[in-house]
């Protein structure tokens, strides 16, 4: 869902590939409409090939003011989170991220389940999880921000603390954007976000859903047999599982943050499957 609306694309963020170039159309449209003086317009020109170039600096010392951006809301904060999601998927090359992004598409809004008490571990891991992701996607990183208190924080109720381990049943968090719960619906799928603690196991598991995993921080560690030994991925290398197929996540030093896309089967409960290693790999620190 792009957006149009020269206010906000004048606020691109500064660092995006292109944000420049996209600044200036932007000032462009502003000036034609008599919403922007000629002497800020030739600021966003000079501006305009340096992507983190901010041109506010040269507005105040021509006596000019960056024009206001349109009002924060719920719904553009969601729009945009959706938009920006959907830009950061079509930059991925892996199994599942077309059928992920045809559910994105066919995303339509629904009456949103109202955001709760977010679980702690979102306060005390999401910004240094989007401080690691600000470096190489800023827009990305400044629109989770932005729509993160809009969405319903869950934890995941279908093990019991028993079985998946306290590290995780404390230190873990998900919020469906697409889907059951969140503000956008779109058939039998659900997309959103997960974050996990720094060092926590996520122990073996697998689902009917088939899924893909979108990591936006890393190193952290991954095996999709139990027992087998752990294969480091860096951020931005997406994971894909097949239905029923096993897979574990150990996680590094940073918190884990990720978008899963479950493109079917979104309502069948996960599983976990036995593993000789789990206080092995609880002890790990990658």
């Amino acid at each position: 869902m792009p957006t149009s609306d020269p206010l906000a694309l004048i606020a691109t963020p500064l660092g995006e590939p292109g944000s420049g170039r996209i600044r200036y159309g932007a000032a462009m449209d502003l000036f034609h409409a008599g919403r922007l003086p000629e002497g800020a317009l030739e600021v966003y020109r000079i501006c305009s090939p340096l992507d983190g170039q901010d041109p506010a600096p040269l507005l105040t010392e021509r006596g000019h003011v960056a024009p206001a951006g349109p009002a924060v809301t719920p719904s553009n904060a969601l729009i945009r989170l959706l938009a920006e999601a959907d830009r950061y998927l079509a930059g991925l090359s892996a199994p599942g991220v077309a059928e992920v992004r045809m559910g994105l598409a066919a995303a339509g809004p629904q009456i949103p389940t109202p955001p709760g008490a977010a679980p702690p571990v979102l306060a005390a891991h999401l910004p240094m999880a989007l401080q690691a992701l600000n470096d190489t996607h800023p827009a990305l990183s400044a629109a989770i921000e932005a729509g993160t208190p809009h969405l319903h924080w869950l934890t995941y109720s279908g093990y019991t603390e028993t079985e998946i381990g306290t590290d995780f049943a404390r230190g873990h968090a998900y919020a469906s954007l697409v889907g059951d719960g969140g503000p956008f619906a779109a058939g039998d799928f659900d997309f959103g976000l997960f974050i996990v603690a720094p060092h926590v196991l996520y122990r073996d598991h697998a689902h009917a859903a088939p899924e893909l995993y979108a990591p936006l921080t890393g190193p952290h560690g991954w095996r999709f047999r139990p027992d087998a030994p752990l294969v480091l991925k860096p951020a931005h290398d997406p994971v894909w599982n097949d239905p029923d197929a096993p897979h574990l996540t150990k996680v590094g030093p940073l918190p884990f943050l990720c978008f899963y896309g479950w493109t079917r089967d979104a309502q069948s409960p996960a599983r976990l499957i036995p593993a000789t290693d789990w206080a092995e790999l609880e002890a790990l620190r990658l």
